[in-house]
């Protein structure tokens, strides 16, 4: 097969992205273009007026550092086939095409019902349509193809270029979230950690150690947009608005009730933010509201009439997984503060639960948001990631986070609880809140 680059596109982030003839094809399906109207972030764009970027442009970002990735695997003898970059470029660049409207705001929606994964739907995507095809009649395996888009090819290292704490899923959206909202937190050294890439004896993707401080400063980056962009209490209270409004209209609007992959095809930011807020009300009383509720959210979201926060509490624990057991009494005591944290965290969730659902009960607009976010990206089979491999000549060997005081530091989860309202209702449930709780 024909590794040739046939074009080019200019971007913001990598300046210029090649394209092969295969990757044009892809691009220009009515499947991809449809990326093109789910944004990257949901609702950051109402507190960072330039975020509405799309997780069209943040694939093509992806696909290219892909290449890069392989390019430097390759020069290294780690691959001896060409071919194999053009597989990880198609994998990267399709990582994201089961995307739902509104990305992973959608799939909460759709997890009431367990329906919908954008990997589940991704799989399907590749495997069983005009993708599929593509792929195929160029010579290449589509099934091959999904598997190192989600994470499940028998060489993990390839995984690992798509997703996890050196992929170029975070190595993409980290620069370009933070370039397109006007922050500065996530500029990151990518083309060194790329060029540092090695592969270990057992097929585990690492780095060289000259490039270790490179990689701490990128995750310390994430963990900052997190707190400034991701977990900012205004953008996440448009997207609790968005969450609740589609949550409470999706029966009545068949929102994630698809009967086959062309009624997904369909649906995109714009439209669903149009039916959530031209719906006819109908009472849902099984979640509590009825449908002027919903309508009323989509329609303020419009309006950036926001709700506020009337409370919030966060708690950065340690690894959910790590040995309880320790020799070193410090590392006894940290971990036992750890779950007496967490411990914390879940009784205030299940009290914090009952008063909301008491007060919504009585037709009171008030919702409970609680995010739980690995601050260092998960590896591609959803396990936490403790330690990174570091290659250096003959020499191989994990190098445990415990020893990176920085990476260390943060390590852990985000655990975020916030209570939001109206602007109406603030001081009231502000003096609920301050009451209970102080």
């Amino acid at each position: 097969m024909n590794f040739k680059f046939v074009g080019e596109i200019t971007d913001p982030i990598h300046k210029n992205i090649k394209y092969t003839s295969i990757e044009k094809e892809l691009i220009d399906t009515f499947i991809f273009q449809r990326l093109r109207r789910i944004r990257q972030l949901a609702g950051a764009h109402l507190v960072y007026p330039g975020a509405l970027h799309s997780r069209f442009e943040h694939s093509l970002g992806s696909m290219f550092l892909a290449g890069l990735s392989g390019q430097t695997l390759y020069s290294k003898d780690y691959l001896t086939d060409m071919d194999i970059i053009q597989k990880l470029r198609i994998a990267a660049l399709l990582h994201d095409i089961g995307h739902g409207p509104f990305s992973h705001l959608f799939e909460e929606v759709s997890k009431d019902g367990d329906r919908f994964s954008h990997e589940s739907f991704g799989q399907k995507i590749i495997t069983s349509t005009i993708i599929s095809d593509i792929i195929e009649k160029n010579g290449y395996d589509s099934k091959e193809i999904a598997s190192i888009s989600f994470g499940k090819h028998k060489m993990n290292f390839l995984n690992e270029i798509i997703s996890g704490g050196l992929s170029v899923d975070l190595m993409d959206y980290l620069p370009r979230d933070s370039y397109f909202s006007g922050t500065e937190y996530g500029k990151i050294d990518y083309h060194r950690i790329i060029n540092s890439m090695e592969v270990s004896s057992k097929n585990n993707l690492g780095i060289n150690k000259s490039s270790l401080y490179s990689y701490e400063s990128m995750l310390i980056s994430r963990y900052q947009m997190f707190k400034a962009v991701y977990f900012h209490k205004s953008v996440r209270s448009g997207e609790v608005m968005l969450l609740h409004s589609m949550k409470i209209q999706n029966e009545n609007l068949s929102l994630t009730n698809f009967k086959s992959l062309e009624d997904f095809f369909v649906l995109h930011d714009e439209l669903v933010l149009e039916r959530l807020s031209t719906s006819l009300s109908n009472p849902s009383p099984d979640n509590g509201f009825d449908t002027n509720v919903g309508i009323k959210l989509a329609k303020d979201y419009q309006n950036r009439n926001l709700l506020k926060c009337v409370y919030e509490f966060f708690l950065l624990s340690s690894q959910r997984n790590k040995n309880k057991i320790s020799a070193a009494t410090q590392e006894l005591d940290q971990e036992k503060s750890n779950v007496n944290g967490l411990e914390l965290f879940d009784e205030k969730v299940k009290e914090l639960t009952k008063i909301v659902e008491e007060y919504r009960q009585s037709g009171y607009p008030v919702f409970l948001d609680v995010s739980r976010a690995p601050s260092i990206p998960l590896a591609p089979k959803k396990r936490e990631v403790t330690s990174i491999m570091i290659i250096d000549k003959k020499l191989e060997y994990e190098k445990s986070f415990d020893q990176i005081p920085l990476i260390n530091a943060i390590s852990g989860y985000l655990d975020m609880i916030r209570i939001y309202t109206t602007r109406e209702n603030r001081k009231f449930f502000e003096s609920v809140f301050e009451g209970h709780f102080n």
